[in-house]
């Protein structure tokens, strides 16, 4: 029973997903950092249910930027915006933490805001979705997060109030640790044995920029934090995704010319946003030079 209302606290803050109601108590929320890491396992299968619907391009594309909000709406992206803003002011540390604190949105949160979804909705409409992707990227998000509970289980706390503050000092934080570092090691194994190395190098990278701003610019981690690491570790793994994937490439140019005057121009269905299979382009290519040496071009 401990163990079912220990992921029903952690869905519960870290998801929009209904749960039952109960008392939050010592014995529940001590794992709780443990189970947040499930929350990306319900993001990954929405997302992989998405990428099998026979959906427009576009449509496909929405759908896997709006999945991970619709899951956790957008408790991230609060921090996200909130730590935004506070980075943006330039102030010292007092003045970023109060910046935090206040719930209204500044300009630069609505503009870092509508940057990062026009981004996020660029790299999806640039995965070609196969059931190796969707594993990847289900491992993706389920890894971010444990490297989020790893570090307020971690890091030193910004301040002694706040949603870090509560789940870290509420933690078993030795176990916690444990446990979460034991996730990450075993996750980084898989995503590198499925060829998402650069998705392993992309998170690592952010968590290193993770424990140095928190550490220098506001003394340490706050739940504001966490939701900014989280969301910069996601676009940047997306990145790596849409970068790493073997057997695709962008019709532009002459290419898309030619495959347009050909009639034989990937439609929504055969590819995301213009990406199509190489060897496709390759034989297209070749049938065209073929046609115009037959007509003496």
């Amino acid at each position: 029973m401990t163990a079912l209302q220990t992921i029903a606290v952690a869905f519960a803050m870290f998801s929009a997903l209904p749960m039952p109601q109960f008392d939050w108590n010592e014995k529940n929320m001590r794992y709780a950092l443990c189970a947040f890491p499930l929350v990306g396992v319900v993001c990954g299968a929405l997302w992989c249910v998405c990428g099998v619907l026979p959906l427009p391009a576009a449509a496909r594309a929405a759908g896997f930027c709006l999945v991970p909000v619709w899951v956790t709406g957008g408790i991230h992206l609060d921090g996200y915006a909130d730590t935004c803003d506070a980075l943006s002011s330039y102030g010292d540390t007092a003045k970023k933490l109060e910046i935090l604190k206040d719930p209204h949105c500044g300009a630069f949160a609505v503009i870092r805001l509508c940057s990062y979804f026009a981004a996020y909705f660029a790299l999806c409409g640039c995965v070609a979705f196969t059931p190796r992707v969707g594993v990847l990227w289900t491992l993706a998000l389920v890894g971010e997060r444990a490297l989020s509970g790893l570090a307020v289980a971690a890091f030193p706390l910004a301040k002694n109030t706040g949603l870090a503050h509560t789940f870290a000092t509420a933690a078993d934080r030795v176990r916690v640790r444990q446990v979460l570092a034991a996730l990450c090691a075993m996750l980084a194994v898989g995503l590198t044995a499925l060829g998402g190395w650069a998705l392993v190098l992309a998170a690592g990278c952010v968590f290193a920029r993770y424990y140095v701003v928190s550490k220098k610019q506001f003394g340490g981690v706050t739940g504001d934090l966490a939701g900014w690491f989280l969301q910069k570790c996601e676009i940047w793994m997306l990145a790596a995704l849409a970068a790493s994937i073997p057997g695709t490439t962008i019709i532009t140019g002459a290419a898309r010319l030619r495959l347009k005057e050909s009639g034989r121009l990937p439609m929504a269905g055969g590819a995301v946003n213009g990406v199509c299979d190489r060897a496709a382009l390759q034989r297209q290519a070749h049938l065209c030079a073929k046609a115009r040496r037959a007509a003496g071009v």
